[in-house]
């Protein structure tokens, strides 16, 4: 654009305010460019890429282009420079017929990120269209008995531009009888006349031929010519005559079928015959007007026939004429204009182009997801269109420009809540009453992996009996996982860790897919009661998301151990114990006692005795305890009674079923006098130089008691003796010895073991097994008690220590003595003594 300077500070301030106009223009979001119709392929239309600030190498990685849908075809982007051009004819007379505004609307979009652009290009009009008559030749009938000054109208011309390349002005060839006058009609159009300055003679003259010329204002001017066919009439020289030249009528859009528009009123003033006036239309009058209105012959009344339509035409010029029943008839014309008035009869239209779907559950705010378009048909108020969106959902709509508008996201999405929106958009004019369109738009909601897989409960119990087959399932885990698809699928795997010496792996195994864990070897419950492992869930998200489950798995007893037999004493076989008892010993005086234990807990290994009837049927002096195991006299025995007893005591638990085991007790009846010293034998297996030694610390220990004024001198040289004396090998090292309870209800191994150590200044420690036997009957005295010894099994080998009710540690510790050889007796035997002598003061 050039200006010249001879316009001084006023043209400077011109450009200046156009500048900023054009600067408010681009800011705003829209950019306004103007072309002439018509124009060539590729005619320059504007730098849209800088007038829209973006870079040219960024046009093609963001796929700039045009997305209207109407008139995508008439401008084009070039990509290499940003300019806006002509890519096809464009005909203003086409896009906007009669309109005075003429404009495109373009929507430009960019990606990456996605914006879009509003561009408003303005079609100016040329004169490239001539003024056109509806035939080539008008046919007017004149009779010669006109009048001077008469007037007669004929058709004008139409111009389909606009503005000043549609005014149009007429010209007439030279004419002694006729010229042209014009009138300007206010609304549609120009009126012509034909006025008669010249009276006519048919004789003279007949025939006029006159040229009629339309002359548009445009630059270079174009014309259209029509030839006026005049013929002159004889005798009727009266013509009806309207009563008004121009008859206005303004109807509804909705004005129904067969409602009278108006009545035309013309008079002749003829009589007879030439005074009769029919009313019809003019022979040049359109077909949509014949097929909207009717006109009755006789009376004048002008009917609709067929509905009106506001969008499609606005107003219709209707030619009407009045003809006698002369010879030649006359006539006369009138023009009656219909102007259609709108009615809010059309909804709203509306359009969803969806540019972003379905959208990602973490998508961020103000994410563009579709594009709207609204339009309405009718005109002002009831043209005028706002879109909304159903409540409580989280998107919003944004108008962009006009009827535009942007559907994008407003709140934070959750595929977990709800997967599908169901939106639905209303259109609503404001007409009274509106009218309104809506559109559902689907929006589906893609899956991200947020979630992870869930156990119903953190920590689950389970019961398995042991000795189950390999591969046996036990149990069924299962997790769900929110998520869909991908991210929803769980695999399970175990948590690895050392159960003992041996990997979790050896025991268990879990199924990927299915959660299902197996037990892959039989379970022990003696080897292990309570397995308590973690179970992994997984699922394929990228990046994966996992929880863990704990599995405690209770390893249920079986009975599967059968009862065990305590070892006898040494010198003995398992299940065969020998004892001897005196003749005429009291009834309930316990001769023996049988022990054993069960490997498995609870029920099972709830030990029962039982003594098994004698062969034949006998009858025998003994009883067992049913949960002690021992064996007692049922009465007094006496001379009568065998020498030799071979009793059978069954050992069962209280499994299902139960498992027994049997122990032979032989029991040999000897006289009183011989039982002490075969019941020593039997109890210490030593030679009789040992009873010796006990026999002579029983007389120190009497002699210390009442000399009780050697105490001191006993203790020194005591304390000579030791220090003289070099150290031995013992020492006190804690041993492993397993301790087993008899009691009323029978024998509990597993669950009431303990250790006792035992240090001897002589020897080793020593592992032994140490049994505490229940009381014994009442009716027994001291000195039958300490006949009577316990007989105690050591389960490792080891040399046993008994400790019965009634015994002293002197007798204990004897058994100790034992183990020293012949030559070793002298210094042994001082040792004791001292020895024993410490300890009676100590108790």
């Amino acid at each position: 654009m050039v200006f010249s300077r001879r316009g001084g500070l006023g043209a400077r301030d011109l450009l200046l305010w156009l500048l900023l106009l054009a600067a408010w223009e681009v800011g705003s979001g829209q950019l306004h460019y103007s072309i002439p119709e018509e124009a060539k392929h590729g005619t320059f239309v504007g730098r849209v890429a800088q007038d829209l600030g973006l870079e040219l190498a960024e046009l093609v990685p963001r796929l700039f282009r045009v997305a209207s849908k109407t008139h995508r075809d008439l401008l084009e982007v070039n990509l290499q420079n940003g300019i806006l051009f002509v890519n096809s004819r464009i005909d203003r007379e086409e896009l906007c017929q009669w309109s005075a505004e003429c404009s495109i609307h373009l929507e430009l979009i960019a990606d990456r990120p996605l914006q879009v652009f509003h561009v408003e290009v303005k079609v100016k009009d040329i004169n490239d269209n001539p003024p056109v008559f509806r035939g080539r030749e008008q046919i007017i009938f004149i009779p010669e008995s006109r009048l001077l000054n008469s007037r007669f109208p004929i058709e004008g011309a139409a111009d389909a531009d606009i503005g000043a390349n549609a005014l149009l002005t007429y010209t007439l060839s030279p004419s002694d009888y006729f010229s042209l006058d014009v009138e300007a009609s206010d609304e549609l159009s120009k009126s012509l006349w034909l006025e008669l300055r010249k009276s006519l003679d048919r004789e003279e003259t007949p025939e006029l031929h006159l040229l009629l010329t339309a002359t548009d204002g445009g630059k270079p001017e174009l014309q259209g010519t029509v030839e006026l066919l005049i013929t002159v009439l004889d005798v009727n020289d009266n013509a009806p005559l309207f009563d008004q030249a121009v008859y206005r009528v303004h109807l509804l859009e909705t004005t129904a079928n067969g409602t009278l528009v108006t009545t035309l009123n013309a008079s002749d003033a003829d009589e007879g015959v030439n005074g009769e006036v029919v009313f019809s239309f003019d022979s040049g009058i359109s077909r949509d007007i014949q097929e909207k209105f009717k006109v009755d012959s006789r009376s004048g009344e002008i009917r609709l026939i067929d509905k009106l339509d506001y969008e499609e035409t606005k107003s219709y010029e209707i030619q009407v004429k009045a003809v006698d029943k002369g010879s030649p008839p006359m006539s006369n014309h009138c023009k009656v204009l219909v102007k259609v008035l709108d009615v809010n009869d059309n909804a709203p239209e509306l359009a969803v182009t969806s540019l972003y779907l379905p959208i990602r559950e973490d998508a961020p705010l103000s994410t563009v997801i579709a594009l709207i378009t609204v339009s309405d048909r009718d005109s002002g108020a009831n043209g005028q269109v706002t879109c909304s969106l159903m409540p409580h959902v989280p998107f919003k709509l944004v108008s962009t420009f006009k009827n535009y508008y942007s559907l994008v996201l407003d709140s934070a999405l959750d595929r977990e809540s709800l997967s599908v929106y169901e939106l639905v958009v209303t259109a609503r004019d404001g007409g009274s009453p509106s009218l309104w369109v809506t559109a559902r738009v689907s929006v589906e909601v893609a899956d991200v992996n947020d979630n992870a897989p869930a156990f119903a409960q953190p920590e689950y119990t389970v019961f398995v009996k042991e000795n189950n087959p390999p591969g046996c399932h036990i149990f069924t885990v299962s997790a769900r996982d929110a998520d869909a698809q991908q991210n929803a699928l769980v695999s399970y795997s175990l948590v690895e860790r050392r159960v003992g010496e041996r990997a979790l792996s050896n025991y268990v195994s879990v199924h990927a897919e299915s959660g299902k864990v197996y037990a892959l070897q039989p379970l022990d419950h003696e080897e292990v009661e309570l397995l308590q492992f973690q179970v992994s869930a997984r699922d394929a998200g990228m990046p994966p998301l996992g929880s863990n489950v704990t599995l405690q798995v209770f390893v249920l007893d079986e009975n599967d151990n059968a009862p065990a037999l305590l070892a006898p004493r040494v010198g003995g076989t398992i299940g065969a114990v020998s004892e001897l008892v005196p003749r005429l010993v009291g009834a309930g005086h316990v001769v023996a006692k049988v022990r054993a234990v069960d490997a498995d807990s609870g029920y099972n290994a709830w030990l029962s005795y039982e003594l098994q009837p004698a062969a034949g049927g006998a009858r025998i002096p003994f009883r067992v305890g049913l949960y002690t195991g021992e064996i007692s006299t049922t009465r007094v025995l006496d001379e009568a009674d065998l020498s030799r007893y071979r009793l059978l005591v069954l050992v069962k638990d209280h499994g299902e079923p139960a498992l027994t085991v049997t122990a032979t007790v032989l029991v040999s009846l000897v006289e009183s006098g011989q039982a002490p010293k075969a019941s020593s034998r039997a109890s210490v297996g030593v030679a009789g130089p040992e009873a010796a030694l006990v026999d002579v610390n029983v007389y120190l220990i009497i002699a210390i008691c009442a000399v009780s004024s050697l105490l001191v001198l006993t203790l020194l040289l005591y304390t000579a003796l030791r220090c003289s004396v070099p150290p031995t090998e013992g020492a006190c090292v804690p041993g492993k010895p397993t301790l087993v309870c008899s009691s009323a209800l029978g024998s509990w191994s597993n669950s009431q073991q303990r250790r006792q150590r035992v240090c001897s200044s002589e020897g080793p420690p020593k592992t032994d097994l140490m049994a505490f036997s229940p009381g014994l009957s009442p009716s027994l005295n001291t000195s039958e008690r300490n006949e009577q010894p316990e007989a105690n099994l050591d389960l490792s080998g080891n040399a046993e220590v008994v400790v019965n009710r009634g015994r002293t540690i002197s007798e204990t510790l004897s058994k100790q003595k034992q183990k020293q050889t012949k030559t070793d007796q002298p210094t042994n035997q001082t040792k004791n003594t001292i020895y024993w002598v410490i300890c009676l003061i100590s108790l």
